[in-house]
């Protein structure tokens, strides 16, 4: 299974691992992340969600190697703080988020998130929920399509391809995933297929829509920091605009200074902002080279201050 973690070392430095400490990995995938941080665990403990059952599989048996002070919780992270309460955990030292597809799903031409294999248009990262990308495409009217393609793809020629998409399945249903790449590239110019493929826009708004993970964002963000210990560390790894423009909006708001006392040299504690973030970190020419998915990536860091 070959699936490189992006800013691997970067993150997990930024967690800055207690060996006695409770850490979350809201995105196990295949467990690049998870490995690296149960290696520094001693006499804590590891909880990892995801939502996908093969990464899931896959997971444990390479985190069983390494130890047993780990469990993996089979839903979205969406429901972080429930599913830990029940646990009994109320206070966390870390955690992290790896928003981006792992290589895996995206190599696997059965799950349909790829535009250079045909598969049937699926796209889900739980195989158990109902929309699929299928569904997307044939059911929703053009302006939601539309819409879809433009917010999430940030798509230039979303009403064409909407359009396209529109007259294609008026005549026979889209099923696969190359018919949907063909009527896409159908409905652009030759000059915007030089520079890129002209599906990878739509494909991704997609592949946002069917697994809504925009929408879920805000609430896992911020349910997270709740959680963090003082000290406690939130890193969160994004490969597109608008989920780092979420980040770095709540970051921003729960890091906000009490105006009145801004600027102090010495400001007392309890008049701190809850949260002090971090310089952004992009990968390195070196990373970028060796694993070209992860030129668009974005490590977002904050130190939980009280």
């Amino acid at each position: 299974m070959k699936h490189i973690s992006v800013l691997l070392k970067q993150t997990i430095d930024s967690l800055n691992v207690k060996e006695d400490g409770i850490y979350i990995d809201c995105t196990l995938g295949y467990a690049g992340h998870s490995s690296a941080i149960l290696k520094r665990l001693k006499k804590g403990k590891l909880y990892a969600f995801d939502q996908d059952s093969e990464a899931r599989s896959y997971s444990e048996n390479v985190l069983k190697k390494i130890g047993d002070n780990f469990e993996i919780i089979p839903t979205n992270f969406v429901n972080l703080k429930e599913e830990l309460n029940k646990r009994g955990v109320t206070k966390i030292d870390g955690i992290m988020f790896d928003l981006g597809v792992s290589s895996p799903q995206l190599d696997d031409a059965t799950r349909g998130f790829s535009f250079h294999n045909d598969a049937f248009l699926d796209m889900r990262m739980d195989k158990t929920a109902s929309l699929t990308a299928y569904d997307v495409v044939n059911e929703y009217s053009f302006n939601d399509l539309y819409k879809v393609i433009k917010d999430y793809g940030e798509e230039k020629y979303a009403k064409q391809i909407a359009r396209a998409i529109e007259e294609k399945r008026s005549i026979k249903k889209i099923e696969t995933t190359l018919e949907l790449s063909d009527v896409i590239s159908s409905a652009v110019p030759a000059k915007y297929k030089r520079l890129t493929h002209p599906a990878r826009r739509t494909f991704q708004a997609i592949r946002i829509e069917v697994n809504k993970e925009l929408s879920i964002l805000p609430k896992a963000f911020n349910d997270a920091i709740d959680m963090l210990n003082k000290d406690g560390r939130m890193a969160v790894i994004t490969f597109h605009s608008l989920e780092d423009k979420i980040c770095k909006d709540v970051f921003r708001q729960r890091s906000k200074e009490n105006p009145m006392f801004k600027g102090l040299p010495n400001m007392p504690e309890e008049y701190l902002p809850e949260l002090k973030t971090l310089k952004k970190i992009k990968p390195d020419k070196k990373e970028i080279e060796e694993n070209k998915r992860s030129r668009s990536a974005t490590l977002r860091v904050a130190i939980k201050q009280k």
